[in-house]
């Protein structure tokens, strides 16, 4: 493995690496099924509060259910359609072997989450009082009640899709719960059967509540599913038939929407409505189905949806886990959940009317979700009401269904100021509500662009342009996550509020070409994609590398939800080789693989799961003695460096460096809680506290810090020097 260096190391380009044979890289895709398996970890932990981890189950059936609809749906269109893939497995895996080896994994996965539900989580939740029924545990009063439920709520939207020559297969909807039913005739001479569909109503609820016998005694909850509920209710479906033999079953289907530039007609946002009612008709890629039911059943449903015995899941309890996360928001119980955590506001934000004096002072960092994401709807709502505000200009990429920034903008531009938002209606999976937003503002006069033909528009970004009395200043906002209130309480993101006239000059060349055309600005600040940011993450790799070389100090920390991008690895293998310490936090798949002797000894790769789901992105370099700390909007994968508008950009305020280096980046790296380490063969290993050591929960510690942040404590400079590397255990690894 070698690496062609620049002579002075400033014009390095990315492509200027040598990528390693394919054996120095770990699968993407099993890469991403290995965290899930670590969130699967949480539910089975028994530190972890009881409802905590039926929360922990049913995210980890959510995503594996988004894992099969975008990453084994592309694997397959590439198999069996013949598409290109946009990126090849550096380990040199082909669309067919993945998909392979991911069935082996993902069967044994699913098997896990059944185990964990009927050995762990269910026993658990009925000693705490809290059960779910099956339909042979109910008693009689319980059944008369079910009666009725099923009469008035759910046999009105009950719709049997009966399948013969004059009813064609119906289609099924991606991820909805079906049953597939044999139906006997009766009063005929001679015995005729049928089979038919029924979806389960997705409009009621899927854990149906029963009410308790005894009002007076303490709330002692019992559940059936709403399946459990209408199977034994089916014979008034079908007059003159019985119904014989019935299995749940739920199919998977292609979701991911990738929009060519030669298909666009007329316009992006009419494109991407079509190719959203083509997604309803996506090619199946996975069918769940009970395990007792029946080989016809199996077979009739397997040759409608054209799969592969590798692609039919036959579980053995519920289907559709994700309904669980109802158990995990049931009132009470408090004593089987987490604390509720409050974000904390900052102490230089509390009782200031003023935000942009605020920011004047100084420039602001906020930590979600352990400080107030108030801070930001705030920025938004003050500018949309202050009269010396003349623009506002905005980048959504996610939004929630109330989010009062969409409301801050609409009132921005009613109150005449020029609004203009770039609402990336290409978000995987968020199309539609995008779209609504979208229109919500044009509505309301926002100038509305949908994206940039070719890329996504990833960078979280805001720009409010003031008069003042000095003349017009800028005031910026730049963060690692979306612009969604809701997601900002659940997901650890930084945000960074600076009006310096560099950021403002930059920030306002990134909307030109967002929204026009414009090139040629020389930028001061802002690192972007997919212009220049690949060229530099790798050139400040390997100005570590020669500083380690010339014996200077020398050490990366970088903290991301993906790893896979080969030739950013392939530097990182390079500074490591010279000397250079790296330390990576990567939530998700890391396609590196530490430990290797000669290439990867200096490196050690981390994983948190905990509570919050960490999605930050900082980046620190030691540079010598002169230390850079850097966030942005970028995991370092192909698509975010070539296929998507992404921001890097530093942290220079010694304070806010101090607090990033100290305060989250060596915490984060101290975790001996909820921390693993990846080992050289891909697998990975919890991270314990050594004799005398304290254990440090990160996530917790962030907490406390906020606290501390609230009442102007903890805000001082310090070195910005990380705690001393520590490398992985080698005799730990499998």
């Amino acid at each position: 493995m070698s690496l062609v260096h620049a002579p002075n190391g400033t014009d390095l380009s990315y492509t200027d690496m040598a990528i390693p044979e394919p054996a120095m890289f770990l699968n993407r895709e099993l890469g991403w099924l290995s965290f899930n398996q670590r969130v699967l970890e949480e539910a089975r932990d028994p530190s972890v509060p009881l409802l905590e981890r039926v929360r922990f189950m049913a995210i980890s059936a959510s995503n594996l259910d988004e894992f099969f609809e975008v990453r084994v749906a592309g694997l397959q269109a590439q198999y069996y359609d013949n598409v290109e893939p946009q990126d090849a497995a550096s380990d040199g895996m082909g669309p067919y072997a993945q998909m392979i080896e991911i069935a082996t994994k993902a069967h044994a996965f699913v098997n896990d989450q059944y185990s964990t539900w009927f050995e762990d989580l269910r026993p658990a939740l009925a000693k705490k009082g809290i059960q779910i029924l099956a339909p042979d545990d109910l008693n009689e009063e319980q059944n008369a009640w079910l009666d009725n439920y099923y009469d008035t709520w759910v046999f009105p939207v009950l719709t049997p899709l009966a399948i013969d020559p004059a009813h064609p297969f119906p289609h099924l909807h991606n991820k909805a719960l079906n049953l597939i039913l044999r139906l006997e005739g009766q009063n005929q001479e001679q015995v005729r059967t049928l089979f038919a569909v029924l979806q389960v109503p997705s409009v009621l609820p899927r854990l149906v509540k029963l009410p308790q016998a005894d009002k007076s005694s303490v709330d002692m909850p019992q559940f059936v599913f709403l399946e459990d509920v209408i199977g034994p209710r089916l014979g008034s479906l079908f007059g003159g038939f019985k119904v014989s033999s019935r299995a749940a079953f739920r199919v998977t289907r292609n979701s991911d929407l990738a929009v060519q530039e030669t298909e666009i007609k007329s316009s992006l946002i009419s494109t991407i409505e079509e190719t959203l009612r083509r997604r309803k008709w996506g090619a199946a890629v996975r069918l769940e189905i009970n395990a007792r039911a029946e080989d016809p059943f199996v077979s009739l449903l397997q040759n409608a949806l054209d799969l592969d015995e590798r692609d039919i899941y036959r579980v053995t309890g519920p289907l559709d886990l994700t309904a669980m996360v109802g158990l995990a928001k049931i009132e009470g119980f408090r004593e089987l959940k987490e604390v509720p955590w409050e974000p904390q506001t900052p102490a230089q934000f509390i009782n200031r009317s003023n935000i942009f004096q605020v920011i004047r002072e100084s420039d602001q960092l906020v930590h979600h979700p352990y400080e107030s994401f108030g801070t930001v709807t705030g920025f938004i709502e003050q500018a949309a009401e202050d009269p010396q505000v003349l623009a506002i200009k905005m980048t959504l990429y996610r939004t929630a269904e109330d989010n009062p920034i969409i409301n801050a903008l609409s009132r921005a531009a009613e109150n005449g100021k020029q609004v203009t938002v770039l609402v990336e209606i290409q978000a995987r999976l968020d199309e539609e509500n995008n779209i609504v937003k979208a229109r919500m503002l044009q509505n309301a006069g926002v100038h509305v662009v949908y994206g940039m033909v070719g890329l996504k528009t990833h960078c979280k970004a805001a720009l409010v342009v003031r008069r003042e009395h000095d003349g017009i200043r800028r005031y910026i906002h730049l963060g690692t996550g979306n612009y969604n209130p809701t997601t900002a309480r659940v997901y650890t993101d930084l945000g960074f509020f600076t009006c310096k006239e560099e950021f403002g000059e930059d920030a306002s060349a990134l909307f030109n070409l967002l929204t026009g055309y414009s090139q040629g600005h020389q930028w001061n600040k802002l690192v972007v994609a997919p212009m220049h940011l690949a060229d530099r993450v790798v050139q400040l790799i390997d100005r570590e590398r020669r500083h380690a070389l010339e014996g200077l100090p020398a050490r990366i920390i970088a903290k991301m939800n993906a790893l896979v991008d080969p030739y950013a690895i392939s530097a990182l293998y390079e500074a490591a080789k010279a000397g250079v310490k790296v330390d990576l936090i990567v939530r998700g798949p890391c396609c590196l693989r530490p430990g290797v002797p000669g290439i990867s000894e200096n490196v050690r790769v981390i994983s948190t799961v905990d509570k919050f789901l960490e999605h930050s992105r900082i980046t620190y370099f030691q540079n010598g003695d002169k230390p850079e700390v850097y966030l942005g909007s970028a995991d370092w994968m192909p698509r975010n460096f070539r296929r998507r508008v992404e921001l890097l950009f530093p942290i220079e305020d010694p304070r806010l460096k101090s607090r990033i280096v100290d305060g989250i980046l060596g915490v984060t790296l101290a975790d001996n809680v909820k921390a693993r380490v990846l080992q050289s063969d891909g697998t990975y290993i919890r991270a314990k506290p050594q004799p005398g050591e304290p254990k440090i929960r990160s996530q917790v510690e962030f907490q406390n810090m906020a606290r501390e942040f609230s009442t102007g404590e903890g805000i001082h400079v310090r070195g910005a020097t990380p705690p001393p590397m520590i490398l992985p255990n080698r005799s730990e690894s499998h």
